[in-house]
């Protein structure tokens, strides 16, 4: 479980960048390797086919998949996406929650496993992000 301490400090780094803002992000739940958000549909945000853009969809489960990697690694772990693919499952016609899970917390690499749902519950993205832990900086360097 997450201390309430360790909570308040990822919610303050991640309140920090501006995507976060951008698309109003809405955190639901966070718990040890687990990640959660909610982004509204505005129609500003559309793809060609009148529903929420692919771009977004990646965007938000690329975001969730750092933030649930945070509930492990700490707030302040410097660390980079190395792929992510994503599968569109069916238009997005409402706002979107992010599940985020990390599969393996390694000492390089962290694969995490996103669903994406409309607010039906309805699945309309499945992505799998990587990312790679490029450890603290030497704060003398």
């Amino acid at each position: 479980m997450v201390s309430p301490e360790t909570r308040q400090a990822i919610m303050d780094r991640i309140t920090r960048i501006p995507i976060f803002e951008t698309l109003e992000m809405r955190v639901d739940a966070m718990d040890d390797g687990y990640f959660e958000v909610t982004i509204p549909r505005r129609k500003r945000y559309d793809g060609i086919f009148d529903s929420l853009h692919g771009g977004l969809l990646t965007t938000l489960a690329d975001s969730v998949a750092a933030y649930a990697i945070l509930t492990l690694a700490g707030p302040d772990e410097p660390m980079t996406t190395t792929d992510l693919s994503i599968r569109f499952l069916a238009p997005c016609l409402t706002s979107v929650t992010a599940k985020g899970r990390v599969i393996k917390f390694g000492r390089t690499l962290c694969p995490v496993a996103v669903d994406l749902f409309d607010e039906n519950g309805k699945q309309v993205a499945a992505a799998s992000v990587s990312y790679m832990r490029l450890g603290r900086k030497d704060p003398s360097a």
